[in-house]
């Protein structure tokens, strides 16, 4: 079976995540990705790791096919048009006007090309006064608020992950799909913007629609208080995570397995708001039990009685849990000098247009002949 995008060309002009990834996500979905990259190093990625091989660079080129161009030559940039006028999508994430002054802007194509679907991803948006600053993930993440929520700001904290760079690939993503439905309907293309600002200020969604209810500002603690959720370290040290947000039912069969039936009576805990107004002291009496126990003696019993729980995983742990190994999350996809390597797959499952991971990532210029018949691989 073919994927859902089969028969679709995308020609990627980006580095990094952002662009990078959203075009791994349509390459899962059976897209003919082409990456376009500089001739002597590629993709700045690929000095992230070992000589031959870069797991940063995997992570978000499978399913790709690698091409290398000069865009700075006229020849490199003959080569470039023919490659985007035959394609159906293009994305790009260089600073605003940086394309364009390379001749291959959206403007130069969407005249004589009007089904094209082009995606610019930025920093900060396509204009406006941060439209020219160099835009990063760490960046994105905190001016769009959304670091406000993950880390305390009287002790701030960066991210272990690139979030507002993934965000801003998933918008894109959608955005370029929602494109090509669109075209199906009117015949025509159209261009598709976002920025890690933009993308990571949605994500926010919710928290921003309570502040701007009640003008609250919230940080982290806010939602822990709010919906309920708890992380403790047990008597091993080893952590685990409670949500008890709704029904009441959770907060009543936790109680009876840590022992503290008379909390249900208690005035402090007898509702949600009131918990929530009493965090720190039921959080500190929750500590004070679990600390007595290993976690698997708590997690059991949390388990049999039904109340929402985890482990606080960590990769190791991740990948020996039998849901994940049930899900087949980690997947492995042909390299074309190592044989295999492990990737994790896309999230999606679809039963009649599989998303597959029939790809590794490409060598630098790997498919320069099958693209570009009249050039040698570089």
């Amino acid at each position: 079976m073919e994927g859902a995008l089969a028969g679709v060309r995308v020609i990627e002009f980006a580095n990094y995540v952002s662009g990078p990834y959203a075009g791994m996500l349509l390459g899962d979905l059976g897209a003919d990705v082409i990456k376009i990259e500089e001739p002597t190093r590629g993709d700045p990625f690929r000095g992230w790791g070992r000589v031959d091989y870069s797991p940063t660079f995997a992570s978000v080129n499978r399913n790709k096919k690698s091409v290398t161009i000069d865009l700075k030559s006229e020849a490199g940039k003959a080569d470039a048009r023919a490659l985007v006028n035959g394609a159906d999508v293009v994305i790009e994430n260089f600073r605003p006007g940086t394309i364009e002054r390379l001749g291959l802007g959206y403007d130069t194509f969407a005249a004589d090309h009007p089904r094209l679907v082009w995606c610019s991803i930025t920093g900060f948006g396509s204009d406006g006064p941060y439209a020219h600053r160099p835009g990063y993930d760490t960046v994105g993440v905190a001016m769009s608020g959304l670091l406000s929520l993950l880390t305390d700001p009287a002790n701030p904290q960066p991210m272990g992950i690139s979030l507002s760079d993934h965000l801003a690939g998933i918008t894109a993503c959608n955005g370029i799909l929602a494109a090509i439905i669109a075209r199906g309907r009117t015949g025509r293309g159209q261009r598709v913007d976002t920025s890690l600002l933009e993308s990571s200020i949605s994500f926010c969604g919710e928290n921003m629609a309570r502040y701007f209810d009640n003008g609250k500002v919230p940080f982290r603690a806010t939602r822990t208080r709010q919906a309920q959720v708890y992380a403790f370290a047990a008597g091993d040290g080893k952590a685990l995570v409670v949500h008890l947000s709704s029904p009441t039912k959770f907060w009543r069969a936790l109680c009876e397995v840590v022992g503290r039936t008379e909390w249900l009576e208690d005035p402090r805990f007898e509702s949600k708001e009131s918990r929530g107004k009493n965090y720190d002291v039921l959080h500190e009496g929750l500590s004070q039990v679990l600390a007595t126990k290993p976690r698997a003696h708590w997690l059991e019993k949390l388990e049999a009685a039904d109340v929402p729980c985890s482990p606080l995983n960590t990769f190791d742990d991740v990948f020996d849990d039998p849901q994940v190994k049930h899900l087949g999350m980690k997947v492995e996809a042909p390299h074309p000098t190592l044989g295999k390597i492990e990737l994790v797959r896309n999230g999606l499952r679809m039963s009649d247009t599989p998303v597959l991971t029939h790809r590794g990532p490409p060598e630098l210029g790997e498919h320069n002949e099958e693209i570009l018949p009249s050039r040698k691989i570089t």
